[in-house]
């Protein structure tokens, strides 16, 4: 059988319906190419799709306003979409997802349940007990990989044991030996009957945009087009044009220079699994033409994507991230919590000229290029200790692309929270990075209208510039535009005196505890951090009828008594205690970048601590402390913005 008739006779089989009714409930998959969870329910019969809102359950992680515009523009497009296929798109608002689901269930009849897979923390406590619960009613439940090539709980080293770097784990999957699959979008949906009453809505009564906000979102869409038909158009673009010259491209910080697809892989417009397979075939024939750019360019692309994958390994495999490092170096960091620093951070008021223009393009257009995101963060975190969960939420709040995996990822490799992640010490000059990365200064006079016409030997440091030169700029150093908030070598010795404190804290933390000779009940998650790196152990869900090899799996942890996780830094650190004096902090080239390692970023494609935490659990900023030791003030979502 060719493949003509293959897809002929695939097809003709949506003729021959059974009487099943399947809810499709939409999330972040807002697709209908190469939809797992749509092609299932278009096979076994007529659907019924469905959108559910339910801003409670998304507590501190409710959308910024430009990713709430993304999400509205998208869905009137899906929802236009499956019209044309003859089912329509069902729109609840609601206090509770699983309420919702129930109200469709009665009023359609349905029998079945299908969606796919997430991975942040606070979907899959959502998910495992949703399913649970409908299963419990006799609903028979199914979900599937729609966001990723590989299951987290699909990778493991040799002795089944979880990667945490992310080269050993993107090489295990390069080497696993797979079929391409791609699943053609139904032609035609059959929609389900409804004999009861659904409490349903139109996208604009979702709220998901102000009249306050309508005005300044009005721009982005002269710069991005949502929907899942345009994030192919996305795609074709960058593989047929850019794709060859992204290895020499991808780090100017100025223009498209990267694919861009973040977003549309965020709200699932485009499969992963389509992007790598179109870059692959792409790298195979370029191989063949022994184009060694092509080549290399792919590569580096396939690596972003392989970042992304990483990031919800990592929050799967260790569900306690967003709210607490994987590595314990920073228990005891005394973060600074100085709330104006932090409102100089956001507002692109430092003073330092790259930084600033990544800040307030941010602020502007939702968007900052990978590079910029790598560089603004480590500044707030190096340079002004400010707690990497403060950042890790603002980007959140603001960017088009928000997306939780991947911004724990970043933040925590930033940080110096990852095995491979930077160096804690490492601290990079602002004025050395500007120059590497904008050597003409046209990001920064884009960005900063007030240093437009400063010359390019002084823009990334127009602090040592001379009084004529500034004067004839028009530059008014700490009135028109700020002086530095603080010089690099102040920077260079808080942050050398914040990694001692650490120690000292740190040692005389354990000191105690080995001083305690009473038992004590204590609550041992704390424990995760500093204990082996755990197997997630895959819960069968017997009491679920509907459980097979598709379906979602639930991480949780079981100590083991091989090697330890924190003793790899642990033992790093034990070797920059004793060789502290050597430590040389005002070396010339401590801001030199270290080239490609900085592109361990997850922000190129573009449970809580247990399952039974909390949905709204997570709180910015925690459980840091201050420099004094006493805990910092908390801020809500409303003081970020």
């Amino acid at each position: 059988m060719n493949l003509n008739t293959s897809v002929l006779s695939e097809r003709s089989c949506q003729f021959n319906m059974s009487s099943s009714k399947t809810i499709v409930w939409f999330r972040r998959d807002l697709r209908i190419d190469d939809n797992p969870a749509l092609a299932a329910a278009a096979r076994d019969g007529s659907v019924f799709p469905v959108y559910i809102w339910c801003p409670k359950e998304e507590g501190q992680f409710y959308p910024g306003r430009v990713s709430r515009w993304w999400l509205k523009q998208s869905l009137a497009y899906l929802e236009q979409t499956l019209k044309s296929l003859g089912a329509e798109l069902v729109v609840i608002k609601t206090q509770s997802t699983l309420s919702a689901l129930l109200d469709c269930i009665n009023a359609t009849g349905a029998t079945k349940v299908v969606f796919n897979h997430l991975y942040d923390p606070v979907s899959l406590v959502r998910d495992h007990s949703i399913k649970e619960k409908l299963a419990e009613v006799g609903i028979s439940v199914h979900s599937y990989n729609g966001d990723l090539i590989y299951e987290p709980w699909e990778i493991y080293d040799e002795k089944g044991q979880a990667f945490t770097t992310f080269d050993a784990y993107w090489d295990k999957c390069l080497n696993m030996h797979s079929e391409p699959i791609s699943l053609l979008p139904p032609w035609r949906l059959v929609p389900a009957a409804v004999t009861g009453t659904v409490a349903r809505c139109s996208i604009e009564d979702l709220g998901l945009e102000n009249e306050s906000e309508k005005s300044s979102n009005a721009l982005l869409g002269r710069g991005w087009s949502p929907g899942w038909s345009n994030a192919d158009k996305a795609l074709t673009e960058f593989v047929e044009q850019h794709l060859v010259d992204y290895s020499k491209n991808r780090l100017k910080v100025g223009g498209n220079s990267t694919s861009l697809l973040s977003p549309y892989l965020h709200f699932g417009e485009i499969s992963v699994r389509k992007v790598f397979q179109c870059a692959w075939m792409k790298q195979i024939l370029w191989r063949r033409e022994q184009n060694s750019q092509g080549e290399e360019s792919v590569t580096l692309f396939l690596k972003s994507i392989g970042l992304r994958e990483y990031s919800r390994y990592l929050c799967f495999n260790f569900p306690f991230t967003h709210e607490r490092s994987l590595l314990s170096n920073l228990k005891y960091f005394p973060w600074h919590s100085d709330v104006n620093h932090f409102k100089a951070w956001r507002q692109g008021r430092t003073g330092y000229p790259l930084v600033d223009a990544g800040m307030r393009e941010l602020w502007a257009t939702g968007w900052i290029h990978n590079r910029i995101r790598v560089i603004v963060s480590s500044f707030a975190v190096k340079f002004l200790l400010l707690p990497w969960k403060w950042g890790m939420k603002y980007f959140w709040d603001t960017l088009l692309d928000a997306d939780l995996e991947c911004d724990i990822l970043g933040w925590q490799y930033i940080s110096g929270s990852l095995p491979d992640g930077h160096q804690l010490e490492r601290l990079d000059s602002p004025q050395i990075q500007g120059c590497k990365y904008d050597p003409e200064g046209e990001y920064v006079r884009q960005w900063l209208p007030e240093l437009a016409r400063m010359p390019t030997e002084w823009i990334h440091h127009p602090w040592d510039a001379p009084l004529i030169v500034l004067k004839a700029a028009g530059v008014e150093l700490g009135l028109n535009y700020p002086k530095p908030i603080k010089d690099i070598d102040t920077a260079r010795e808080h942050l050398t005196e914040a990694i001692f404190k650490m120690w000292e804290m740190e040692a005389a933390a354990k000191a105690a505890t080995s001083d305690r000779m009473n038992e004590e009940v204590f609550d041992n998650s704390d424990g995760i951090e500093t204990s082996a790196i755990p197997k997630v152990i895959l819960k069968e869900m017997s009491s679920c009828p509907t459980y097979s090899s598709n379906d979602q799996r639930v991480p949780s942890f079981q100590n083991c008594n091989n090697g330890s996780l924190y003793g790899k830094r642990a033992r790093y650190v034990e070797e920059e205690k004793l060789h502290a004096d050597k430590l040389n902090y005002h070396n010339k080239d401590a801001g030199t970048s270290r080239g490609e390692q900085d592109l361990c970023s997850t922000a190129e494609s573009s449970a809580s601590k247990r399952l039974s935490t909390s949905r709204t659990s997570f709180s910015v900023p925690q459980s840091c402390s201050s420099s004094d030791g006493r805990p910092l003030q908390e801020y809500e979502s409303s003081d970020l913005k």
